[in-house]
C-alpha cells in the first residue's frame, strides 16, 4: 500500500532548458493546485547511478507527467535528439503494468497528431496538446487530473502559476543560478504549495 506521501507525490519528465523555463513553472503551479508534490530527478543528489534513482523517483509517485514535445536534434555537434523523455516514459508505463502499482501516467505534447510519428507505440494514448503554452499545460493538468479530490479552477492555477513566476525572479536575481537546480526546484515546489493553500480552501 501506498503512504500519503507517494499518492500525493507525482514525477515530472520535461527538458530541462532556458526555453522551457515558463511550462516548468506552469507544471509545477498546477500540481500544487491539486495538492500534488511535484518529483523530478534534477533534486535527487547521490552517489548510485542516474538510472537507479529514476527507478525508485517513479516508483514512489502516484503519478508521472511526461512531456515528449522536444523532438527536434539540439545545435550542439554531433545533433542528436533527446531520448531521455520518451525513456523515462517506458520505465513509467512498464511500472503502471505492475501488479499493485496503481501509478498513472499522463503524456503531453505541444502539436497535435505528431505522437503517432514520434512514438507509433502509443498510438490509442491520447496525449494533452499544450501547443508550448502556458495556459495549455494547465488546462491538459486540469483535464488530465478529473478524478482528484481537488477541483482547481483555470483562473486559480494561473494565480498560482504567476506567483511562481514573481518567486523565480527572485530566485534568479539572489542566486545568479539557473531554476533548474536541485535547490531552486525544491524552493519552487514549496512556494507553489502555499501559493496553492492561500487560493484554494480545499488545501488548507
Amino acid at each position: 500500500m501506498r503512504t500519503r506521501a507517494e499518492q500525493e507525490s507525482a514525477f515530472l519528465n520535461i527538458p530541462y532548458d532556458h526555453r522551457y523555463e515558463s511550462l516548468y513553472l506552469a507544471f509545477i503551479a498546477g500540481l500544487c493546485a491539486f495538492g500534488l508534490r511535484p518529483r523530478a530527478t534534477i533534486e535527487i543528489p547521490g552517489a548510485r547511478r542516474r538510472l537507479d534513482r529514476i527507478i525508485d523517483l517513479i516508483r514512489g509517485c502516484r503519478y508521472s507527467f511526461h512531456d515528449l514535445s522536444r523532438v527536434q536534434l539540439d545545435r550542439n555537434s554531433p545533433a542528436t535528439p533527446r531520448f531521455n523523455m520518451p525513456f523515462e516514459l517506458g520505465l513509467a508505463v512498464d511500472w503502471s503494468l505492475g501488479a499493485g502499482s496503481g501509478h498513472e501516467w499522463f503524456v503531453f505534447e505541444s502539436r497535435p497528431h505528431r505522437l503517432s510519428k514520434s512514438l507509433s507505440d502509443l498510438n490509442g494514448t491520447d496525449p494533452y496538446i499544450h501547443e508550448g503554452t502556458v495556459s495549455g499545460v494547465l488546462r491538459g493538468l486540469m483535464n488530465a487530473l478529473t478524478r482528484t479530490s481537488h477541483r482547481p479552477e483555470l483562473v486559480d492555477l494561473t494565480a498560482i502559476y504567476r506567483d511562481l513566476q514573481t518567486a523565480a525572479r527572485k530566485i534568479r536575481t539572489e542566486r545568479g543560478g539557473g531554476l533548474f537546480e536541485a535547490r531552486a526546484f525544491q524552493d519552487l515546489a514549496v512556494l507553489a504549495q502555499q501559493s496553492a493553500q492561500r487560493q484554494i480552501s480545499s488545501l488548507r
